[in-house]
């Protein structure tokens, strides 16, 4: 099975960025298990100057169809409605766009 790579941008305001790293010191079970349904695996996000970096990996047949169902799961939105009042969407982003996708430009698997 192919991985897919996906990774992206958002402002943290920093004025919550407190309340964000609190917020990711214990995710809630019921969103971790809603990324893994979607095939998300090695979810990671990072900071940095003020911008969240996120990437992770996706294992599916349909990204699209997965992120949908994410979207749509309870747990996923109802955690939302916590993390994004501590984000700020890149000018660049046009809506309903919230995250903006971040381009590839190297990957090296190794050995």
């Amino acid at each position: 099975m192919t991985v897919q790579r996906y990774a992206a941008v958002i402002q943290l305001r920093p004025e919550h960025e407190a309340t964000y790293r609190s917020l990711h010191t214990s995710v809630w079970p019921d969103v971790l298990a809603a990324l893994d349904r979607a095939n998300i695996r090695n979810y990671s996000i990072f900071l940095r100057d003020g911008l969240l970096f996120s990437y992770y990996e996706y294992s599916g047949h349909d990204h699209e169809a997965d992120a949908a169902s994410l979207a749509a799961d309870e747990a996923t939105r109802s955690w939302w409605q916590l993390t994004e009042p501590c984000q700020q969407p890149l000018a660049t982003v046009e809506h309903p766009q919230w995250w903006a996708p971040a381009e590839e430009v190297f990957h090296h698997d190794g050995p």
